[in-house]
């Protein structure tokens, strides 16, 4: 293939992100548009009144069937990018975590993420060509004290991850995973004052990221040719809290 033959990054894919009403997903969603796809978004923070937005809370099951048909009428077809970036975060120790609270961390992140790559696969295989990326965290690498939901769960995104990668990869379906350390974000702005020196001193960078230096990894792994040799992959903007 000549160069002026290569496929050009984004332009008229059109994109699902869960969680855009998020910082991650805002600025997904912005990287994106810049590179020329269509964008969708998708959080229960959405009325779904909107031309581009559907409303979705991950926590029903019951909801993705619709929210997902919506979201292929606004981009007048399949979707051919699919970001998961649902997500919250709870402290506690292990032994006051209520099963509650350790069962709705799992649907959030990782059943919800499961669901989400049901609705897309199909279609995705069909059309021989799909870009599934999974929000992780390096918490579910390294682990932390006292969120022992929050690191199950994003350990599972990326056990996931890899399960689906090899399963889709032959139907040229590429699935990998971003996992971010802190960024600004609400969850971040709910550190203490001492929290956030001790973690950011910490960082070999010395400071925490933002929302839009870690949305151009989700740009390369949804671009072609950029992300074609991606596969079943952690990509980490951690600021260098995991080396892997």
């Amino acid at each position: 293939m000549v160069r002026d033959q290569l496929p050009d990054g984004l332009l008229g894919r059109r994109a699902l992100i869960i969680g855009g009403a998020g910082a991650l997903g805002g600025a997904i969603a912005d990287a994106f548009r810049a590179e020329g796809a269509q964008v969708v978004l998708a959080d229960y923070a959405a009325t779904g009144d909107d031309a581009d937005s559907v409303a979705l809370d991950v926590r029903d099951a019951h909801q993705f069937v619709p929210a997902f048909q919506q979201a292929t009428h606004l981009l007048d077809g399949p979707i051919e990018i699919l970001v998961y970036s649902a997500g919250t975060i709870h402290r506690a120790p292990t032994v006051d975590l209520a099963l509650a609270q350790w069962q709705e961390m799992l649907q959030i992140h990782l059943t919800g993420a499961f669901l989400a790559c049901q609705q897309v696969i199909p279609a995705m295989v069909a059309a021989h060509w799909g870009r599934i990326i999974l929000i992780g965290s390096n918490l579910g690498s390294k682990g932390m004290a006292e969120f022992p939901h929050y690191c199950a769960a994003k350990a599972g995104v990326l056990g996931l991850m890899k399960s689906l990668a090899r399963e889709l990869a032959p139907h040229n379906v590429l699935v990998n995973a971003i996992a971010p350390g802190p960024f600004e974000s609400a969850m971040v702005r709910g550190l203490s004052a001492s929290e956030r020196a001790g973690n950011e001193a910490a960082m070999p960078i010395g400071r925490f990221g933002l929302a839009a230096e870690v949305a151009p990894t989700a740009v390369l792994l949804a671009s072609e040719p950029g992300g074609n040799l991606y596969v079943g992959q952690t990509l980490g903007p951690n600021c260098g809290d995991v080396m892997a």
